[in-house]
């Protein structure tokens, strides 16, 4: 199971602690790359919404908007400055897709933090972009190309991974390793490495009950995969562990390399 961290520093130090509680540990750096499409369609407010009939993402958006410019134009009086924060609250895209829209109509001025109205175009006037991730649309994709002159926009980046990856299998040490990483790792990589933790833990133990009565590997393995799934119940959940045989194959030779078991050939020691 893998923490992932902030900083080299925090990857040190968490490292430190892991081996300080006799726990084996690994450092890693990796470049992450992710991949994101949007669909992007653009015109006035008016023809969109003439446009958009059933298709939810771009109905729900455009009646955002509009609650938007109700809440935060039409009160203002032209030459009136408001904070620039005003318009980045809460629906932080929506607000933006708005502010970016009176901004090229020159219907505002940001200066210094505030936002000046320089005149008060009604809202169906405004040509306004929506963006959506292409995940979120792609039901209705045929319907956009039909309706809109869509395009995608494709974004791709990097950035820099750091981790540390427990080599343990024993329950407690697995424990004890998620308790001293809460204080380093990102929540996402916790949960995901709790859950990983837990599944491996379960793995391990079970091959190496099985590994008792089962001294050639082939018949430890099938009898592996007829327990499949195993499963632990919690208070409030239970947690399901599949696998197959090359992961079962890839465990063997980590729990060897740990010193639980020891296979050769199609024999295997507990």
């Amino acid at each position: 199971m893998k923490f992932e961290v902030t900083s080299r520093d925090d990857m040190n130090a968490l490292s430190r602690e892991l081996t300080r509680a006799g726990i084996m540990n690994r450092k890693g750096e990796l470049v992450r790359r992710e991949i994101s499409h949007y669909i992007i369609v653009k015109d006035e407010y008016r023809e969109l919404l003439k446009k958009a009939g059933e298709i939810e993402p771009v109905e729900e958006t455009l009646s955002e908007l509009r609650e938007l410019y109700e809440e935060l134009v039409v009160p203002l009086e032209v030459g009136e400055e408001k904070p620039a924060e005003q318009f980045f609250g809460e629906g932080e895209v929506e607000r933006l897709i708005l502010f970016t829209a009176l901004k090229e109509a020159g219907a505002l001025r940001e200066e210094s933090g505030t936002v000046k109205l320089l005149r008060k175009p009604k809202l169906e006037e405004l040509r306004v972009e929506l963006r959506f991730p292409i995940e979120e649309v792609e039901e209705y994709l045929d319907e956009i190309e039909e309706r809109f002159a869509p395009r995608m926009v494709s974004e791709v980046s990097f950035t820099k991974v750091y981790y540390v990856e427990v080599l343990e299998v024993d329950r407690e040490l697995i424990e004890a390793a998620l308790e001293i990483a809460e204080d380093y790792c990102t929540e996402e990589s916790y949960v995901d490495a709790m859950f990983t933790g837990i599944a491996r833990s379960i793995l391990a133990e079970t091959v190496l009950e099985l590994a008792k009565k089962y001294r050639r590997k082939d018949e430890l393995i099938a009898a592996l995969l007829s327990r499949e799934p195993l499963f632990v119940e919690g208070e409030d959940e239970t947690v399901y562990v599949y696998f197959d045989e090359e992961s079962i194959e890839s465990l063997l030779k980590e729990l060897q390399n740990l010193g639980y078991i020891k296979v050769k050939g199609n024999r295997v020691w507990a």
